[in-house]
């Protein structure tokens, strides 16, 4: 048995599909965040800051401590505050990105559900075959018993017709 090493058991977990699939969609989902949060910052934040006297959802704010300031006009200490607009930039990404995965798992899961009635028909209709295939097979062998009974019968007459004769013959005979 071969000894596995570090980098055979690595392309086996890489190659396995649920990995390639997991690692398409980070991908994929990080770049779908990238593009939410500009369609947020970039185009919704303007223009909700159209409507606001501060110009975007970033300067909504409460200020616990302002900043300091020394006389060059470098900060000393940094402002402490709460970034509401920024909680509510983040908030606008959380659901857009959640109704775009709903949307997009309900497509997957519509196309599922058809594949899967698809499927299911096909082995209804499949079952539906045989059965018609064994009622017909059971039909041919009732069929086939019957014509072997008059068969029967036929002989059984035959044979009877012939014992009839026999002795028709041995009383002829015996008057001899």
């Amino acid at each position: 048995m071969a000894k596995s090493t570090f980098w055979s058991d690595f392309k086996k977990f890489i190659t396995r599909g649920n990995v390639l699939d997991m690692a398409v969609g980070v991908v994929v989902g990080g770049s779908f965040s990238k593009i939410v949060t500009g369609l947020v910052n970039y185009i919704i934040n303007p223009f909700v800051g159209i409507f606001m006297k501060s110009g975007s959802l970033d300067s909504i704010k409460t200020i616990i401590t302002p900043a300091v300031l020394d006389e060059a006009g470098a900060v000393v200490s940094a402002e402490v505050a709460i970034l509401w607009g920024t909680w509510l930039q983040t908030i606008l990404d959380f659901l857009i990105t959640a109704f775009c995965i709903f949307v997009v798992l309900r497509i997957i899961m519509n196309a599922k559900k058809k594949m899967d009635a698809e499927k299911i028909a096909e082995e209804e209709k499949k079952k539906a075959e045989e059965k018609a295939k064994a009622d017909a097979k059971a039909k041919a062998d009732a069929e086939a018993a019957a014509a072997l009974a008059v068969q029967q019968e036929a002989f059984k007459q035959s044979i009877m017709n012939q014992e009839k004769v026999l002795t028709e013959i041995r009383d002829l005979l015996a008057k001899k």
